[in-house]
């Protein structure tokens, strides 16, 4: 498990970033941001 904790935090950050343009409302970005973190994801596990 040690060897995906930089990969779960990357995912984490990406996850955040949707949240924060979620609230913003630039819902492009939060597309992006959770594309960007199931493919760290689907790359990861």
């Amino acid at each position: 498990m040690m060897t995906k904790i930089f990969p779960c935090i990357l995912i984490a950050l990406d996850l955040g970033a949707a949240v924060v343009y979620g609230i913003s409302g630039d819902w492009r970005k939060v597309v992006y941001w959770i594309a960007a973190a199931v493919l760290s994801a689907s790359v990861t596990f």
